[in-house]
């Protein structure tokens, strides 16, 4: 067994430390960079924005069920190339760590150390964890003195236990776990056992992959038209069935946390996922089903929930998925459709621990009204039969005699919610303007206590939604007032200019008998943004909340009821020169008069009027009118600090480039919103273009265009359709349509019904009209829906023969985004050296000295 060791966040880093001058590459190193076969590393100032310590900074949001510890995970590190290099199968979608018997994500990303502050002292313990191990899924106790978590060693993963607050940890599990399909475990709720899937005891060997062949792939088409989307990633040869079964089939055990006992429950199944009932004497256990395909991913092939008993027995079977091939029947809405029967929705575990509780309408009569069964109605024909709606207990040991009726209801209800001690009620009815909620106490089931009235179609008048916290028992309830009077309401209120009036958090406490409402909380928003982290009250009177400002970092406070505020975090600016930089937002109106938004960062200390080199960083998005694409700048927060991820554009700055940041909306009638995606594209970027020139910001003579997926595909559109760039960035696109030939985005039409609007998309179509230089970039093993690796080769391969100037980088083992520190700090080389030679330097000769 490894020794636990204390794990300390020791590290820091001075950031910054140089003077401040912009980055610059001379001619020699550009070549050198871009044609270099190994990995690079872009100019220290980037390099070191790239690498901040991210994982030093926390907020306050994670509490313990006690209410004194909040947990925090840090990653110390990026993941590396060796990380991801592992051996590692892949099953349509789920990829395993077969040496290690769990998912792939589990080696290759974790925390490397785990803390818990102390809120009331400011106290952090240091969690010991395993010498060399990644942790994942670390939960609370129920009591909250302890908390478990998956150690991931090269391997195995085992559970771990840390009491507080010592911080010392032990490992619980003597089998292996099998996190594959679950990826999870539970506390029983008397916290004295936890609830995993284990390696089943004498399995065997692995089946093996045939050396030879035992016969071609055979793919038969299914009967009906089978509307899906492009993956990357299926089953290939009836080898990969046997090994996936064998991976993912595992042994549900409880493990007793003081005596590592393991008991195990039931034979050995491909189990997704457990839901414990009170003490572990019962658990809802959905498990994978054959048959498999070759023609969809894991995710969609079928599945059972079914009732087990803590010996092993099935009581029953709660509900059965069947494979989802994606064949459209006649009358279908497509994969998914189909409406719920009236039979156990909203199953849940009784919060008071009596057993389960669910809706169920009861049965139609025989040749009764279609109406009344969800069918339609002859105009003017009168309602008959009305099936009344049901809350249900299902009580142990749940045969048809334990089930009985808590409320009942003459229309349907969409969901049921539960107090602490099961006693009250809140119902919600209808949906839209139509919406009821309403509460009922249990002694008093006639009267209806009404919370809310209508849906949240008033944006800016959003009564807000019904607050939960966690039971007793460790399950969702309704969250009460401490004198059993009332329940709260939370949402956001907006307002109509959100860049004069900032969005504010609330709290509203309702008088469940009168409807009396009261606001116990409004977040401040006067030069800050303050949201909820934690309530550490029942009456909502003491909160940790986050507050952060554009030139302040996100802390963790204590708001007192008195509105007395005390600091708990002291988190700190990881990337000032990137924060300093210089932000504004403007409005841009195209010529047919759509106006949207730009977002235009530039270097600290710009002097204005200088005029600068810029990056277009863009993502378009499609809209049926100008009124639709407003919508989506109402939640404007202008108060957020300028928060930087390794892959922020923002970062561009310290190579002395204006980075722009435009809206691109596609506007268009529903279902044929593409017909104008060429059109919008190129009024977007002019509008874009002209209105900063005229601002003074960019040189339009040195502009870079780029972008991520769709962003790529639209970037090398840009560089097809417009003359306007000199240089492109483009990573993991989609640039052939007649690859995703069923639809992509928002666009619903097949290629056979929008054949021109399909090859009018696609910039592989237009490669010989490409200008300026393109560079690409690709994960070898992204399988994103329509982005395969093969766009870039096919697209490179057209570029290069044509004569245009392009780079194509392809990165080992990444999946749709850069994820390991060798390529980012190798993307952010590239990027650099690429538009330092294309765009910043426009041919000129650079200064002969890297400037840092």
């Amino acid at each position: 067994m490894p020794q636990a060791q204390p794990h300390r966040l020791c590290r820091r880093w001075a950031l910054f430390a140089l003077p401040l001058s912009l980055v610059s590459l001379p001619a020699a190193a550009q070549e050198q960079v871009l044609a270099q076969e190994g990995w690079a590393r872009p100019p220290a100032a980037i390099e070191q924005a790239v690498l901040a310590p991210r994982y030093e900074n926390a907020t306050l949001t994670n509490r313990s069920p006690n209410g004194r510890f909040f947990l925090h995970q840090a990653a110390e590190n990026l993941p590396s190339q060796a990380d991801f290099a592992k051996e590692s199968l892949w099953f349509g979608g789920l990829q395993i760590d077969p040496a290690a018997n769990r998912a792939r994500t589990f080696t290759t990303r974790g925390a490397t150390a785990l803390s818990v502050t102390e809120w009331e002292t400011g106290r952090t313990i240091d969690i010991q964890v395993p010498r060399g191990a990644r942790v994942t899924g670390a939960r609370w106790s129920p009591e909250g003195d302890r908390v478990a978590y998956f150690a991931n060693t090269d391997n195995a993963t085992h559970i771990w236990v840390a009491e507080l607050p010592s911080g010392r940890s032990r490992q619980v599990t003597r089998t292996p776990v099998l996190a594959t399909l679950n990826t999870s475990f539970d506390w029983t709720t008397d916290g004295r056992g936890i609830v995993t899937v284990l390696v089943p005891q004498g399995r065997g060997a692995p089946p093996a992959t045939p050396e030879v062949p035992t016969g071609p792939q055979v793919r038969l088409s299914s009967e009906g038209e089978n509307r899906l989307r492009t993956y990357f990633d299926l089953m290939e040869w009836p080898h990969q069935f046997e090994q996936l079964e064998y991976y993912t089939t595992g042994q549900l055990a409880i493990v007793d946390v003081q005596s590592r006992t393991e008991r195990r429950i039931g034979q050995p199944a491909m189990i997704r996922s457990v839901d414990v009932g009170p003490n572990g004497e019962y658990l809802r256990v959905s498990t994978m089903q054959k048959p498999f395909s070759y023609i969809v991913t894991v995710s969609m092939f079928g599945g059972k929930e079914e009732l087990w008993s803590a010996d092993g027995r099935v009581i029953t079977t709660l509900s059965e998925r069947p494979l989802n091939e994606g064949v459209r029947q006649t009358g279908d809405d497509g994969p998914g459709s189909g409406q719920q029967d009236g039979n156990m929705r909203n199953l849940q575990w009784h919060p008071a621990g009596l057993g389960l509780s669910y809706l169920e309408q009861e049965p139609a009569p025989a040749g009764g009204d279609s109406a009344a069964a969800g069918g339609a109605r002859p105009a003017g024909q009168q309602a008959s039969n009305r099936r009344r709606d049901r809350v249900m207990l299902w009580a142990p040991p749940f045969t048809d005699e334990s089930k009985r009726v808590l409320y009942e209801s003459d229309t349907r209800m969409n969901s049921v919610r539960y107090s602490a001690d099961g006693e009250l009620l809140v119902i919600t009815e209808g949906s839209g303007n139509s919406a009821h909620t309403y509460a009922v106490f249990l002694s008093e089931p006639g009267t209806r206590h009404t919370l809310l009235r209508g849906g949240n179609n008033d944006f800016y008048n959003n009564p807000g939604s019904l607050m939960t916290t966690s039971g007793p028992l460790g399950y969702d309830v309704v969250r009460v007032s401490s004198d059993g009077s009332s329940v709260f309401l939370s949402g956001t209120q907006y307002f109509e200019d959100p860049h004069q009036q900032a969005p504010h958090q609330f709290v509203d406490r309702v008088n469940i008998r009168t409807g009396e409402k009261q606001r116990v909380y409004a977040g401040d928003n006067s030069g800050v943004s303050e949201r909820i982290g934690a309530i550490l009250d029942d009456d909502v009177t003491r909160l940790i909340v986050t507050r952060e400002s554009p030139t302040q970092v996100p802390n963790s406070f204590l708001r007192d009821s008195n509105g007395t505020l005390r600091q708990l975090t002291s988190n700190r600016d990881l990337t000032p020169e990137v924060t300093n930089a210089q932000r504004q937002r403007y409005t841009v109106t195209r010529p047919d008069g759509v106006s949207f938004k730009v977002d235009v960062t530039v270097p600290a200390g710009h002097r204005a009027g200088n005029r600068l080199p810029a990056l277009f960083w863009f993502y378009p998005r499609e809209y049926t009118d100008q009124e639709s694409y407003d919508r989506t700048l109402r939640t404007y927060d202008m108060n957020r600090y300028p928060s930087q991820g390794v892959r922020s554009m923002e970062i561009m700055t310290l190579a002395g480039y204006a980075v722009v940041q435009p809206d691109a909306p596609i506007i268009g009638e529903t279902g044929r919103m593409n017909d104008n995606y060429v059109h919008d594209l190129r009024n977007n970027l002019l509008a874009v273009i002209d209105h900063l020139d005229r601002e003074g910001i960019i040189d339009r003579q040195r502009l870079a265009a780029g972008g991520h997926s769709y962003g790529a595909f639209s970037t090398v559109n840009a560089m097809v359709h417009t003359p306007f760039f000199k240089a492109g960035i483009a990573g993991h696109g989609a640039y052939n349509r007649t690859l995703t030939p069923l639809g992509f985005q928002s666009e619903r039409r097949d290629f056979w019904q929008a054949r021109e609007v399909y090859l009018g998309m696609s910039p592989f179509v237009y490669a010989n009209n490409l200008t300026g230089a393109l560079l690409m970039y690709h994960g070898m093993h992204d399988h994103n829906v329509g982005t395969h690796p093969l766009n870039s080769i096919r697209l490179f391969h057209a570029l290069n023969g044509l004569g245009k100037t392009a780079s194509l980088y392809m990165y080992p083992f990444e999946d749709h985004g850069p994820a390991t520190e060798e390529t980012l700090l190798d993307l952010w080389a590239r990027w650099v050296a690429w538009l330092d030679k294309y765009v910043k330097n426009d041919g000129r000769e650079a200064p002969a000295v890297i400037q840092q």
